[in-house]
């Protein structure tokens, strides 16, 4: 991608939209930053540039004639793709991409990209472990955190990178080819950007569009979406099972990990492990996959999964005080991962829920409730919906709450000596958070003061 002299509009200032126009000025393009948002402060986001930065910083209503300059328009995850503005610039013929596009055309190196619902993190976090335990330049990006562009220019030849993607990530790409990919699993969420579940598994499967057939694509054999696609593709497909023994891929059989590719291979018990519960177990062999079809010796992968203890926010145990555990499932932002977190609980659960609504159907998640859940703790916007949709189901011992806070010190109050307190939204954290990690971090501030 020819970047130098042309005049490109970077769409959200972000992380990943700053980290966009860092490297776009670095290689000699014209540079615009468009974000929005009115309110943000000008000379604060000039202050994330580069000091001899000449960028032009453009906020509110975008103005059209603007669309008369622009090359190249680089867009951020965080904004749709269907809104007017973005349709009058594709109508125009400007070439639209998402930053992770841009990073993947001016990076060097062989890509790791990791998708699916839910478990992205856990396996981009262990797959980073296992590669930099024996690779020199291994790079870590994408959804976790850290945007692709920030580690560009830091990128060799022999370079590993390993991306966790999203959908809305994956909405936008053009030429991305990752040299190994995993879908983990597809349910439903993001509706309200998506709007179809059509359209949102259509944007998961982008993550293999380009893949060749010396390229491999890792796949949830239990997930019938995942196992038909799987049968279309171009690249070598292994499946992950954890339900049956596979002629062929990484599967959970009496307890053990198997690799099979084609001579087997125990990789581990899972009593071996430090993360709890099957969803972690196939977040496991989804990386194992990743990592051994590319060549990582298993004696170095064995060892490396071993001692991985799992990401913040996600089924992470904080403290136990006066007998009560506390875990914080912040990053548990719909139903699907909301049920891995209470299928993990070995007590009487308090569950704290609600939040931003994505138009998520909480049926299957209540229904998960039987055995586990003494009180269901609500906040956010989706309060009285997830309320109503618990009655239906037959399960009524609720308390809604204005205040997160509240929420967290009334559970710490009615709990007992061997219950546990979990907090596993089932929705985003929008409107009271800015995001997952800021909600648990309160999560832990409020338990860790009892």
């Amino acid at each position: 991608m020819e970047i130098a002299g042309k005049r490109v509009l970077v769409f959200g200032s972000g992380i990943s939209g700053i980290g966009a126009a860092g490297i776009l000025e670095g290689r000699g393009a014209k540079v615009t930053l468009y974000d929005a948002n009115d309110k943000l402060d000008k000379e604060a986001l000039q202050g994330k540039m580069r000091e001899d930065s000449r960028m032009k910083i453009v906020l509110g209503v975008f103005p059209e004639k603007l669309l008369e300059e622009l090359d190249l328009v680089v867009i951020s995850p965080g904004v749709p793709t269907d809104i007017p503005v973005v349709n009058q610039m594709k109508e125009r013929g400007i070439p639209v991409v998402g930053e992770v596009e841009l990073a993947y055309e001016l990076g060097r190196g062989d890509v790791f990209a990791i998708t699916g619902t839910n478990g992205k993190t856990t396996t981009t976090a262990l797959l980073g472990e296992i590669m930099k335990n024996v690779k020199s330049s291994v790079y870590v990006v994408g959804n976790i955190g850290t945007p692709y562009t920030n580690v560009v220019e830091e990128t060799k030849d022999d370079s590993v990178i390993v991306a966790e993607m999203s959908s809305f990530q994956l909405e936008t790409i053009v030429d991305f080819r990752p040299r190994v990919a995993a879908i983990l699993n597809i349910t439903p969420d993001h509706l309200n950007r998506h709007h179809t579940m059509e359209a949102y598994i259509e944007a998961k499967k982008n993550v293999a569009r380009n893949q060749g057939a010396d390229d491999i694509c890792v796949l949830n054999y239990e997930d019938e979406i995942l196992r038909e696609f799987g049968e279309t593709l171009v690249p070598q497909v292994l499946y992950f099972s954890s339900q049956r023994k596979l002629e062929k891929g990484i599967y959970l059989e009496d307890g053990n990990i198997i690799y099979r590719n084609p001579e087997e291979c125990v990789v581990c018990s899972v009593k071996e492990l430090k993360l709890l519960g099957t969803h972690n177990y196939e977040n496991v062999m989804a990386a194992v996959a990743m990592a051994a079809s590319y060549g990582i010796p298993m004696e170095s992968i064995r060892s490396t999964i071993r001692a991985f203890a799992g990401v913040e926010h996600r089924i992470e145990f904080v403290a136990e005080k006066n007998g009560v555990a506390y875990y914080n499932d912040s990053k548990g932002t719909n139903p699907d991962a909301a049920i891995k977190g209470i299928q993990a609980m070995i007590r009487p659960t308090y569950l704290i829920g609600g939040g931003y609504d994505k138009q998520s159907s909480y049926k299957e998640w209540i229904d998960n409730f039987e055995g586990k859940v003494k009180k269901l703790l609500l906040i956010g916007e989706t309060k009285e919906k997830i309320a109503e949709e618990a009655e239906k189901c037959g399960f009524r011992d609720i308390i809604l709450f204005e205040t997160f806070d509240e929420a967290v010190l009334t559970a710490a109050r009615l709990a007992e000596p061997g219950d546990a307190v979990l907090l596993s939204p089932a929705c985003a954290s929008w409107g009271m958070f800015k995001n997952y990690e800021e909600r648990g971090d309160k999560f832990k501030e409020i338990v860790n003061s009892l």
